[in-house]
């Protein structure tokens, strides 16, 4: 049965940006600008932080699809700030809208969803061993 996740709940996350974050880090043909999959990262995240008040013992949210645009660089020493709001639900998923921010401007939203999971029972329907 779907949780009772109330409409506009908030999550929040932040990162400084560093080489790590950065095209750079994963060639180093490319500028050293704030990568695409680290800004979505940070959006799970506080997509994560949102939803963790609703997990009962033994329970985590995981992404099930997303959403993004990336429509603005951000350089090594930037402040992102992510920040995820419940959007709507539907059954068991969960829609957030997702936005980025450099402290100058937005650099990306859209969308995330997630879904709850028992972290030991989908672990075993994974087939995947070991305690977390």
């Amino acid at each position: 049965m779907p949780k009772h996740v109330p409409i506009g709940t908030r999550g929040e996350a932040h990162e400084l940006v560093e080489l790590k974050h950065t095209l750079t880090a994963h060639d180093k043909r490319l500028p050293p600008v704030y990568s695409t999959p680290n800004m979505i990262a940070l959006m799970e995240i506080a997509g994560f932080h949102a939803l963790a008040p609703f997990c009962e013992d033994g329970e985590i949210s995981v992404g099930t699809a997303i959403n993004i645009e990336h429509r603005s660089a951000t350089g090594i020493g930037s402040e992102v700030r992510a920040e995820a709001v419940l959007e709507s639900t539907d059954g068991k998923f969960y829609v957030l809208r997702v936005t980025a921010h450099d402290g100058k401007r937005e650099i990306g939203s859209g969308t995330i969803t997630r879904a709850f999971v028992h972290v030991r029972r989908f672990m075993e329907k994974q087939g995947i061993a070991g305690e977390r």
